[in-house]
């Protein structure tokens, strides 16, 4: 079989995957979702690991945004080794969100045991089911069947799952016609891009460092890590602004910065991209639109142009970082259907 051949479908089927999953969305019981824990007024803890750790932060800032009430994200780790620091004295109600794909990790499950030992409802969020699909009474297993070991069509799948299940408790009609809107976009933007990310990895970079702002840095974490995981390469995440404060001490020919721009933030943040590429390092950057300076500057350049609310694209610049990680991995002569060391699901 040829190398990294599911994980490439995969994340190329995606248009595909999220009408499904979306209209899955319209059709949910939101009622049996939510149960009783409204999260205007209980605050949502997302938990997960890995992937759905990062997919967890993008949820929580996807529910503060659109609901305007707080709402967290966490490991799984952190609630099991140091439960003080999650759930401090004082704070009596919440509603967590169990993540994971296979429905099968292990410390995602030891936190359901936790909470269902405390006699603590839960959402679980899962694609296969499994054990923690029995966990709970209320469930949103998602109709996709991702075979690859790293998470793709999962990832913002669940994502944009999740950013529905806010905007219907919103009332947010206009965010929800985005959302609907976006296969039809991300599947002429795979058309134009695709190739050109293909190509733009035969580049031998050192080492990565992805750069995002609020709801876009858990997608630079997940970017750098889907680096990481696909290709064997050093990666790194910072928020943009931070990446002057000592960590740009790395940047230089062998080092590849990626920045995903916010439309709201672009004039803070770009600077921060350009001054990179002064100081010697390839960029990319993904951006809804792009000034001249950019167009100028980005040794590769994905431009969106998404006529949609800025939340709602999240999803779509996590794509990008999804094909460059596998199409790195294929030139070092690697199999990103079969990473090193990884396995589809951890187990303890």
């Amino acid at each position: 079989m040829t190398r990294g051949v599911k994980t490439i479908a995969e994340i190329l089927h995606q248009p595909e995957v999220w009408r499904r999953c979306l209209g899955q969305m319209k059709d949910a019981n939101f009622s049996a979702l939510t149960a009783r824990y409204d999260p205007r007024t209980v605050p949502w803890l997302f938990v997960g690991c890995g992937t759905s750790y990062y997919l967890a932060q993008a949820a929580a800032a996807s529910f503060t945004e659109l609901l305007g009430a707080p709402a967290f994200a966490v490991p799984a780790s952190e609630i099991l080794l140091r439960p003080e620091l999650v759930f401090p004295t004082g704070v009596q109600d919440y509603f967590p969100v169990l993540i994971s794909r296979s429905g099968h990790t292990s410390e995602v499950l030891q936190v359901a045991a936790y909470l269902v030992a405390q006699g603590r409802e839960f959402l679980g969020v899962t694609c296969d089911g499994h054990e923690l699909a029995q966990a709970t009474s209320h469930l949103l297993k998602l109709n996709l069947v991702e075979q690859s070991t790293v998470m793709t069509s999962s990832f913002t799948s669940m994502l944009l799952a999740l950013q529905y299940i806010a905007a219907q408790v919103a009332g947010n009609q206009k965010f929800l016609e985005d959302l609907h809107e976006l296969p039809t976009h991300l599947s002429a933007l795979l058309g134009c891009y695709a190739p050109a990310v293909e190509a733009f990895a035969r580049h031998d970079w050192e080492n990565f460092a992805f750069l995002g702002q609020g709801a876009l840095y858990p997608i630079a974490s997940e970017t750098a890590l889907k680096v990481m995981e696909s290709s064997s390469s050093y990666a790194q995440f910072f928020h943009t602004l931070e990446f002057r404060h000592g960590p740009k001490s790395v940047v230089g020919p062998a080092t590849l910065v990626g920045g995903l721009l916010s439309q709201s933030g672009l004039e803070s943040e770009l600077p921060v991209l350009l001054e990179m590429k002064e100081l010697g390092s390839q960029i990319y950057a993904v951006v809804n639109e792009a000034p001249d300076s950019l167009r100028e500057a980005a040794d590769l350049l994905i431009e969106l142009k998404l006529p949609v609310a800025e939340l709602a694209r999240i999803a779509v610049y996590v794509v990008w970082g999804q094909l460059l990680g596998t199409y790195r991995g294929l030139e070092k002569g690697l199999d990103p259907d079969n990473p090193k060391n990884l396995s589809r699901v951890v187990t303890i």
